[in-house]
């Protein structure tokens, strides 16, 4: 079978190659991948950001969706033809995060999924909603994940709250469509004033083009009456926490959860003096999956794709990934020519 495999760092040295066809053993599903969507960690794995001392070869991506196509002999949970979506930490099905259950993520400490067949225990698996594509279903396990974790599960949301998300990735925008959903309140920053409309059309509140705007929280204690928002979609990391700190209300809540911005200065005096909880958010458990799941479902809810590149394309994708230009996410579509 075809597979992409990081055998050394960078978009360029990213190589497609033949390997072994997967078999499943006796409590293992075989799943012929539809399409895979691409994360900013996936970028980071490829140029050797993410963990300098990967080891190698590995297949990239943690999130895909497909079809199972042959299932072990112990398997009771799936059959073929199930459409499915593997969880992010294969490991984390249910109740806290645990070191053992993080050193089970695709695309890093497992192979992922960007190839034609894989492997997974039948306990690492969720069904597809419905109303959803092969291509919509790749973009779940990581970004909306995440974004219903830092909103729902770690946060609270409530309909009267309002939330600050930065910029228009594919976690911004899945905070937005979920936060829409309960009737929050939304403002969203971007450098591009054709995101912010294209976030407005998807019913963001408030728009800042954050480079007309570069003192940003201040103009989100405008918006609020200087109470400060409820929520932080917090993407940015250490060059945008200080602002995000200003931003929120006191008593607030920062989800902690990228590293867009890079380095830098961060003094935590602000964390105390406003009662500010601020929450890491790695992903999410195979039941949190499963919860968000319903709720996609119940209201229908499509995934905003921005491109689908072919899987001959995957180099391409990563390039776009790079760039950021995207809105929303990056799907390769995985054919079975061989």
């Amino acid at each position: 079978m075809k597979a992409y495999e990081i055998n050394e760092f960078g978009i360029d040295s990213l190589r497609m190659v033949d390997r072994s066809f997967p078999k499943p053993a006796e409590n293992q599903v075989l799943v012929k991948m539809h399409a895979v969507s691409l994360n900013y960690r996936d970028l980071m794995m490829v140029t050797g950001r993410y963990n300098p001392r990967l080891k190698t070869p590995i297949i990239p991506c943690s999130d895909g969706a497909g079809e199972v196509v042959e299932i072990g002999s112990k398997v009771t949970k799936w059959k073929r033809g199930d459409r499915v979506m593997p969880a992010f930490m294969q490991g984390w099905i249910d109740g806290d995060i645990e070191y053992k259950k993080a050193r089970t993520a695709l695309g890093g400490d497992l192979d992922g999924c960007l190839c034609e067949y894989a492997v997974f225990d039948e306990t690492g698996l969720v069904e597809i909603p419905e109303h959803l594509s092969y291509e919509e279903a790749s973009t779940l396990p990581c970004a909306a994940l995440t974004a219903y974790n830092a909103l729902f599960v770690s946060g609270n949301l409530k309909s009267t709250d309002t939330v600050l998300l930065q910029g228009t990735g594919g976690v911004s925008i899945f905070a937005l469509q979920f936060a829409k959903l309960v009737g929050a309140k939304v403002i969203i920053t971007s450098s591009s004033n054709e995101k912010l409309q294209r976030a407005k059309n998807l019913g963001a509140d408030f728009l800042i083009n954050y480079k007309e705007n570069p003192d940003w929280d201040e103009k989100v204690q405008e918006i609020t009456e200087k109470r400060g928002v409820d929520c932080i979609v917090e993407v940015g990391g250490a060059g945008t926490l200080q602002k995000s700190l200003k931003a929120v209300r006191m008593g607030g809540y920062i989800a902690v959860i990228g590293v867009l911005a890079g380095k830098g200065e961060f003094d935590p005096v602000m964390i105390l003096m406003k009662a500010v909880r601020l929450q890491g958010i790695f992903v999410g458990s195979r039941q949190m999956f499963e919860q968000m799941n319903k709720m996609i479902e119940t209201h229908k809810l499509k995934p905003v794709i921005d491109k689908v590149f072919e899987f001959s394309q995957a180099k391409e994708a990563f390039r776009m990934m790079e760039s950021a230009s995207h809105f929303g996410k990056i799907v390769v579509r995985i054919s079975h020519d061989s």
